[in-house]
């Protein structure tokens, strides 16, 4: 769990990503908690806003416009935290981009680009966080994944990819850590579909504009999740009833999922309005930033997108019940036992 520093006594996280989307639900959530924060991602407008927001409750924010997929501006971004905000206790990896394109219309660069912000994105940030956080050996570093993580699904085969690869990164984080017997938590929270702006302003060679694949969450559910995550030694988090069928249906019957995808993956990516050719995006440079307008957390499907998520509160809960279900076990044996010195006396 993270600790107060001395400058402060206010607990200090990293969040990349923090202009728009779950970045900035989750700006906004650890600023609430009492946190100052540090706000990463390229988009200027956006952060200006989200650094008004962490000011107006109570915390104390840092803006650093850089780009993830350079490693020394990270790092260097992470020694200006340490030396004007205090120690880092919770570092959120959570940049992305995407491109919405079948793999054979692709381009190397476009690979090349979605890879280094969303995988190689998070590996400098963990490093940056890990450099600082041995020192004291303390400290949570929280990887914002998603369900495509296990199951990849078409038209986004770069993003998917890299979500492959964070797990894999991770678990190898993971195996060091405790070799070392070290004391920093490293978690991944995997998200479900969630209402953000990405959608609007995603490098996207669809016919129709795209969305999530519905059921849709407002990104304060994913934000509720990060924080639990920072404060809770789990290995990972699995948000919504959607993620965890994504997860478990690759495990059991991963060719049905390759069928199902192939018939209804596609349509479930897409509205039904045509997309325009010359919509904005932002693989290369932000769309929000330099009068380009604050986006926020929220997308444009708020019609459609849920506020909770009662799976994500059974996960938070998951030691209160597995204890509820061995005293269970415990009763009905009991019970059984009773009933078997009954009948034999």
């Amino acid at each position: 769990m993270a600790t107060a520093n001395s400058r402060s006594q206010r607990p200090v996280v990293v969040v990349t990503g923090a202009s728009a989307g779950i970045g900035r639900a989750t700006v906004r959530k650890f600023a609430r908690s009492g946190y100052d924060v540090a706000l990463i991602a390229r988009g200027e407008d956006g952060l200006a806003a989200a650094a008004r927001e962490v000011h107006e409750l109570g915390g104390r924010p840092l803006i650093l416009p850089l780009d993830v997929s350079n490693a020394d501006a990270v790092e260097s971004a992470a020694e200006r935290v340490e030396n004007e905000l205090g120690p880092i206790d919770v570092w959120v990896n959570d940049a992305m981009v995407s491109v919405f394109s079948p793999i054979a219309e692709m381009t190397p660069e476009e690979f090349k680009r979605v890879t280094e912000v969303c995988y190689l994105g998070y590996v400098y940030g963990t490093l940056a966080a890990l450099k600082r956080m041995r020192k004291r050996n303390r400290g949570t570093i929280v990887q914002v994944g998603s369900a495509l993580a296990y199951r990849s699904i078409p038209l986004q085969s770069a993003y998917c990819a890299a979500k492959h690869a964070i797990v894999g990164f991770t678990d190898s984080l993971r195996c060091e850590l405790l070799h070392e017997k070290s004391d920093i938590h490293v978690t991944v929270v995997q998200m479900p579909a969630v209402n953000t702006p990405q959608f609007s302003w995603v490098k996207s060679r669809l016919p129709h504009n795209a969305q999530p694949v519905p059921p849709i969450y407002q990104p304060e559910v994913a934000a509720d999740a990060i924080y639990f995550a920072a404060h809770h030694r789990r290995r990972e988090v699995w948000v919504g009833f959607s993620a965890i069928k994504v997860i478990l249906g690759q495990k059991v019957a991963p060719g049905f999922a390759d069928w199902y995808l192939a018939r209804n993956g596609y349509a479930s990516q897409q509205t039904d309005k045509p997309r325009e050719s010359e919509q904005p995006n932002n693989l290369w440079n932000p769309v929000d930033g330099k009068g380009g307008g604050d986006f926020g957390a929220r997308g444009g499907f708020n019609d459609r997108a849920t506020p909770s998520c009662p799976m994500l509160e059974v996960s938070k809960a998951r030691p209160t019940l597995q204890l509820l279900g061995i005293a269970g076990l415990g009763l009905l044996a009991l019970g059984w036992a009773s009933k078997k010195l009954t009948e034999t006396n």
